[in-house]
């Protein structure tokens, strides 16, 4: 429980099933720096928020303090992530850390059952056992950061929200009388306060502020760079590059120069990716498939070689760091992290 409505929905609907419920709770980062700041969760306020919840309806409440493993497994990641010219997605750190492996062991050291999130996705019952789907609500969706869940894991989790619009949530926290129901979504990137990622890295690695050149493919310098982490492939703004004849993009980043290297739109265009650490759940699927390589994307279609994924037609703005998410029509198959490119 982070503290917000989804999670506290789900808590409610759980104990009216008539099932001994627990809510459980993971002190993230210091109670201190989120206290009364809009868009966190599992720290301070938020804390205080699960805990009400709790006792309105009578279960057991616990808070567990990870902010040890949290910082070493996601924000350090994170900001190492940035000074390696990668693009991170701390989302899905927590959930392969602190969220699916550390509260899955204490909930089996309570004796639960199952466990029960707030997550927008669907766990669907196939031929061959629990499948995970996308949530009915395609504006909720979160299967792209839930790519990494293992088979067993979903054996074990529950989803109740994954069939209903964000909308139906809040109603239903307003009928029960939840204090959180009008409580805002927290952000994406929960411990960076104010949106300044870069800032955050800056201040964790003083290296990171370390300037190079702007070149274009031919290694020709445009400009200067005030640090690495403040870009990102596919990028157009913030290059601050005068007097060129047509928009230029980043299309990648040089940690070991220090080189941002830009081009135009063309440039971008990616024919194969190779993945790492993939994870699959897709039990025996061998048909087309679809992949969504960043978590605003659409899902295009692709094809799986081994550690290879080959596109159908040239995809554009694929990061090194981001994470490929594949598909079977609604149904999530895995996925891997995308350590390099190949031109198309």
């Amino acid at each position: 429980m982070s503290g917000g409505v989804d999670s506290s929905v789900v808590a409610a609907l759980a104990h009216a099933t008539g099932a001994e419920t627990i809510g459980v709770t993971l002190q993230l980062y210091d109670h201190g720096a989120a206290v009364g700041r809009a868009g966190s969760c599992c720290a301070g306020r938020d804390i205080r928020d699960a805990r009400a919840v709790c006792d309105q309806l009578g279960i057991a409440h616990y808070v567990f303090d990870h902010e040890t493993s949290f910082r070493e497994t996601v924000i350090d990641d994170f900001a190492d992530a940035y000074l390696a010219g990668r693009t991170p997605i701390p989302c899905v750190k927590c959930n392969m850390g602190p969220k699916f492996t550390d509260l899955f062991a204490l909930a089996r050291d309570l004796g639960a059952d199952c466990l029960a999130t707030g997550h927008y996705i669907r766990r669907a019952m196939g031929a061959a056992g629990a499948e995970l789907h996308r949530a009915v609500d395609p504006a909720r969706d979160q299967s792209y950061f839930l790519f990494a869940t293992t088979q067993d894991q979903l054996d074990f989790l529950r989803f109740p929200l994954g069939g209903m619009p964000k909308a139906r949530v809040r109603e239903i926290a307003a009928e029960l009388g939840l204090g959180v129901a009008g409580k805002p979504d927290s952000q994406d990137i929960c411990f960076v306060p104010d949106g300044d990622y870069a800032g955050l890295v800056r201040k964790l690695r003083p290296e990171a502020n370390e300037g190079g050149e702007i070149v274009d493919l031919g290694g020709q310098v445009l400009g200067q760079h005030g640090g690495l982490v403040g870009y990102t492939v596919g990028q157009r703004r913030g290059l601050e590059i005068g007097g060129l004849a047509e928009p230029l993009y980043v299309v990648r980043l040089e940690p070991e120069t220090k080189r941002l290297v830009v081009g135009p739109r063309s440039a971008l265009a990616v024919g194969a990716a190779r993945l790492s650490e993939i994870n699959w759940i897709g039990g025996d699927h061998v048909g087309p498939l679809t992949a969504k390589v960043r978590s605003m994307a659409k899902p295009v279609p692709a094809r799986l070689e081994s550690d290879r994924l080959v596109f159908d037609a040239p995809e554009y703005g694929v990061a090194p760091g981001q994470a490929a998410v594949l598909y079977a029509g609604e149904r999530v198959l895995g996925g891997g992290w995308i350590e390099t490119t190949e031109a198309a």
